[in-house]
């Protein structure tokens, strides 16, 4: 499907800087976000909240913006603007994603340890840890082969078949392997 008249004008609009031309992209094409990162959700058995999509949402604005819409100023023409836009939010929500499991695989971001006191913050809210020292501490307190499964597994984006055939550990021991050194990494938290 070629790039239709409509939507050639309301990308030359957006990228001009014309007035509402930005509101009128986001108009026109959130509903496609939205369901962009819930099927991408689905496929990838994620769970979302409302505020995880506004945050997928944002994260495509925000790449859509990047470098004075220079994602925009390299579309082509060779398909329709939705294709292209459906691509791009795609990769984005793939992207952070994959940035979050590995955050919380590596101990970036951890549960509030125990129950709120009054005045503290609500339970669903995330601490971070910026410091990657501190994640590295974590890993050198696993045993050397979980902290390889670990690290291959939520850095790398090795599959089990992969871990297992590289670090010679049977595929189905990898799963309980990774829960295991989620579980410790997890208890060190409370003592960091």
């Amino acid at each position: 499907m070629a790039l239709t008249d409509s939507h050639r004008e309301l990308l030359n609009r957006c990228i001009a800087g014309e007035p509402g031309g930005w509101k009128d992209l986001v108009d026109r094409f959130l509903r496609l976000f939205v369901h962009v990162v819930h099927h991408t959700a689905h496929a990838r058995s994620v769970r979302l909240t409302p505020e995880d999509v506004d945050d997928f949402c944002a994260e495509v604005f925000v790449t859509l913006l990047d470098h004075d819409y220079a994602v925009l100023r390299n579309f082509r023409g060779e398909c329709s603007l939705s294709t292209y836009l459906t691509v791009i939010a795609r990769r984005v929500i793939v992207r952070e994603m994959a940035r979050r499991r590995a955050a919380e695989a590596m101990g970036h971001v951890l549960a509030h340890p125990s129950p709120p006191l009054p005045g503290d913050t609500d339970p669903r809210d995330i601490q971070r840890v910026d410091d990657t020292d501190e994640v590295q501490k974590m890993l050198a307190g696993l045993p050397d082969v979980e902290a390889k499964i670990v690290r291959q597994y939520h850095l790398e984006g090795r599959s089990y078949r992969e871990i297992s055939a590289g670090l010679g550990v049977p595929e189905n021991s990898i799963g309980p392997a990774l829960s295991r050194a989620r579980a410790k990494l997890r208890g060190s938290e409370v003592k960091l």
